[in-house]
């Protein structure tokens, strides 16, 4: 189930959308992880003022749930057991014609090792973790996107721009507001 297209007009910056042309596409795995408080786990950069969730990139023909745990495992030290896909998100970045598609789950903790394994890239970012009560976590991601800086780390990705960065906030604040929204009907 495609739970939101994220497009350059929700970034709400001014942008037009632009139409995708045979875009590059990368597919990614992410979601939100719960520990035995029922916090959630949010991975912080410093230096780009950027709260998001854990995930990122499948490899190769990777399966999106082994890749959605390798993310976690690197972003935040903690192995995770899958309790459900919520359904996938896309960004379609019309400025540099790329789309993402990223499968979402929601995990609960198993084991913290308290040790992360990031990327140089991550460490140049000042990179951590933390965990919130999932209002909070939900404010730090939506104020994080007026407070944003480019990337100190200047890597070809593109990600030192704050327009992609502009994407994961906005991507992953839906993601909060899908996972709360399903909760409370729960309740």
């Amino acid at each position: 189930m495609l739970i939101r297209t994220i497009t350059d007009e929700d970034l709400g910056v001014g942008l037009k959308n632009k139409k995708l042309v045979n875009p590059t596409t990368r597919f990614a795995a992410r979601g939100i992880i719960l520990n035995n408080e029922g916090k959630v786990g949010i991975f912080y950069k410093a230096n780009k003022n950027e709260y998001k969730l854990p995930g990122g990139g499948i490899e190769n023909s990777e399966d999106p749930r082994i890749a959605f745990k390798r993310e976690v495992y690197e972003e935040t030290g903690c192995e995770v057991e899958i309790l459900e896909e919520l359904g996938t998100i896309e960004e379609q970045k019309s400025q540099t014609n790329f789309k993402q598609i990223s499968y979402v789950f929601v995990a609960k903790v198993t084991k913290n090792t308290g040790k992360l394994h990031l990327t140089d890239k991550e460490k140049a970012e000042g990179a951590s973790f933390l965990w919130a009560d999932l209002d909070t976590a939900i404010k730090l991601v939506n104020d994080s996107f007026s407070k944003l800086k480019a990337s100190p780390y200047k890597v070809i990705d593109g990600y030192e721009s704050v327009y992609m960065t502009q994407f994961v906030i906005k991507r992953d604040a839906q993601i909060l507001d899908y996972y709360k929204s399903l909760k409370l009907s729960k309740e």
